[in-house]
Order: C-alpha cells, then sequence, then structure tokens
C-alpha cells in the first residue's frame, strides 16, 4: 500500500515557475533525513551535499508526444505516445476527447485516423496483451516512426491542471540532450546552467544515464510500464567507487533511480547496461545503491510513491508529505521539490 493523503485544492502547479514570477531554480526544496527536516529553495541545493558525492541525471529529453486524432465516430481525440517498439509498432493512450483521462472502452481492431494520412490500429493491451487497459501497442500504416511523426504533427502532453498550453523548450531539463521520452523527467527541471557549475565546483560531479519515459497517466497510479533505458560505463565506474568511497549517489527523479537500479547486481555494483526495463522498485525490492532522490512531489496513491519508500523509507516519505501538505507545496512537474538523504 502506497503512502496516502488529502491533497488540497489549488495545490497542482498550473504553470512553470518562469510564469509564476520565479527563476527555474527558484521553487521550494524541502530536504528530508532521518534527522529531520530543513525548507528552502533549490537553488540552494548544492550546500545540502558534500564534495564525493555523485548526481546523476536523465538526459532524455520529451518529444511533443500528444496528437489531435480523429476516431471512426469523425470524434477528435487526443491522443498520448508512450514509446516506439523495436518493431516499429507504437505504444499509445487514447484519451476520452475532454482530456480528463484515458478512454477505457476503447477496442482491439480500433481504427484512428493521425494527422498526414497515418492510420493507427490497435492490437493488443501492453505491456500484458492479454489485458487490454489504458495502454495499447498499435501498428501504423503506413509504417511511421514514432519520432519522426511526432516532430512534425505533435504536441507537448499536458493536463488539465495546467493553464495552458507550454512550449517544448520550457517543458524540458536544461541537460537534455536525446529525444525520447513522452514525458519529461521533471524532477531535473529546476536545474539551471548555474547550478551544474556550482555542483561540480564543491567538487560533486554530475554524471548521465538516459531512461526514455513513457506516458504515466495521474488518472490512474499504476506500475510504470517497460521503458528503454542505458547507463553508460562511465557513469557505472563513478557510481561504483561513490559508493566504495562511502559516499552518496544521489539520483534525479524516478526515471534515474530506476535505470540505476536496473544496472546493479545482486551484488550491488553497477555495471553499463541498456535495453529495456520492466523493474518496479518498492518495499519488496529496495534501492541497492541510489541512496539519495531528487524528486518532485506525486499524487496521493501514485505508483512513484512505493519508489521514493524504497530509497529513503516509509516513515521519511510519510513525514515528507505530511510536512508539504501542511505547508502550500505544490505539486507535478513545475512544482516544488524534495531532497532525501540518508
Amino acid at each position: 500500500m502506497t503512502v496516502t493523503f488529502p491533497l488540497p485544492p489549488d495545490r497542482e502547479a498550473p504553470a512553470p515557475p518562469e510564469h509564476r514570477g520565479l527563476p527555474r531554480d527558484g521553487v521550494r526544496l524541502m530536504t528530508v533525513r532521518p534527522g529531520g527536516i530543513a525548507e528552502g529553495v533549490f537553488h540552494d541545493l548544492p550546500d545540502h551535499l558534500e564534495p564525493g558525492d555523485l548526481v546523476v541525471v536523465n538526459t532524455s529529453a520529451p518529444l511533443p508526444a500528444r496528437l489531435d486524432v480523429r476516431r471512426a465516430d469523425g470524434v477528435l481525440t487526443p491522443l498520448h505516445v508512450s514509446t516506439s517498439l523495436d518493431d516499429g509498432e507504437w505504444v499509445v493512450e487514447v484519451r476520452r476527447p475532454d482530456n480528463d483521462g484515458p478512454d477505457r472502452g476503447v477496442e482491439p481492431g480500433t481504427e484512428l485516423a493521425l494527422p498526414g494520412g497515418v492510420r493507427l490500429r490497435l492490437l493488443a493491451g501492453f505491456p500484458d496483451p492479454t489485458r487490454p487497459g489504458r495502454l495499447w501497442r498499435a501498428r501504423p500504416t503506413p509504417a511511421t516512426p514514432a519520432p519522426e511523426h511526432l516532430r512534425r504533427y505533435g504536441q507537448p502532453i499536458r493536463y488539465g491542471y495546467l493553464r495552458g498550453a507550454v512550449p517544448l523548450a520550457a517543458a524540458q531539463n536544461v541537460y537534455a540532450t536525446e529525444p525520447g521520452s513522452a514525458e519529461n523527467a521533471s524532477a531535473g527541471r529546476p536545474f539551471t546552467e548555474h547550478l551544474l557549475v556550482r555542483l561540480m565546483a564543491r567538487g560533486i560531479p554530475v554524471v548521465p544515464v538516459v531512461l526514455h519515459a513513457g506516458v504515466s497517466s495521474p488518472e490512474l497510479h499504476e506500475p510504470p510500464a517497460p521503458e528503454r533505458f542505458r547507463v553508460p560505463e562511465g557513469t557505472a565506474r563513478l557510481v561504483r567507487s561513490t559508493r566504495e568511497a562511502g559516499r552518496r549517489v544521489v539520483a534525479v527523479g524516478t526515471t534515474v533511480t530506476r535505470a540505476l537500479e536496473t544496472a546493479t547486481g545482486e551484488d550491488g555494483l553497477t555495471r553499463a547496461a541498456a535495453g529495456w526495463t520492466d523493474l518496479v522498485l518498492g518495499p519488496d525490492r529496495p534501492a541497492r545503491v541510489v541512496n539519495g532522490l531528487v524528486t518532485g512531489l506525486h499524487a496521493p496513491d501514485a505508483s512513484h510513491l512505493l519508489l521514493l519508500e524504497a530509497v529513503a523509507g516509509r516513515a521519511l516519505v510519510e513525514g515528507a508529505y505530511a510536512r508539504a501538505v501542511g505547508g502550500d507545496y505544490l505539486w507535478h512537474e513545475y512544482g516544488d521539490t524534495m531532497l532525501f538523504l540518508p
């Protein structure tokens, strides 16, 4: 069972902080340790870390992964493209026409008309083809690479709590270099170029992994679906040496945690790895190598909260969220942040 709490109304960040009169790194930062909680601002992050700690970021960049598509009955509806598979098929989420949640009434064989003359046929549920649900495998006709089609016709994914569209450039992180995610790895959004330089000048290396995040609908708190990832040899080597030195490996977000933990064996050693991960972290599979975590604020009962518990333990997560609920913190991708440390 995940941590649960009452989320007060009007606590979902409606726009990027820059639209609210704050700099990118001006959102609030709650630092959570076993000895207590400190509150501050994200640009103070380097002050909470020590030389020799390692910060790991996800350099995947979001694609404009929403398409407006037409159903057989002529109704225009949003389609979220979660990822593309090795055989050229797409993984998609069909939304209700008002975009207030996934359409659970679609069936195998449903055809959708996409911009540019492409037709998309729903084949089977994903990842379990015997259980159609929110995500579907789908085949485009003619065969069309999803990233290419999205770059030409897509828009950034947006949910109802946002007041308006956000340009793709504003949605992504400053260090993002490899397009491929459906949604931004938003824990890293408050980082700025200046903050990255301050970390490195303090003796805190910043190293990359790639995990292309799929669509994680905020209306249904499901475990993450399989996602494509890569942990480079240089990053794996630094993770090993950091832990051997007794320092902290601080993952920026749940995507980084999932990638690093997938690449870490039962012996606790992280090795270079690439491919697809279906790892689900939680109390039954705690983190082996990540012992610090930068994260945004997740909705009540979200599966991401189990991953936080896998790194920090249930007591710290419950205490942090109780403080956030009582302290006017803002939720979701443009909201405030937490830093969990051992």
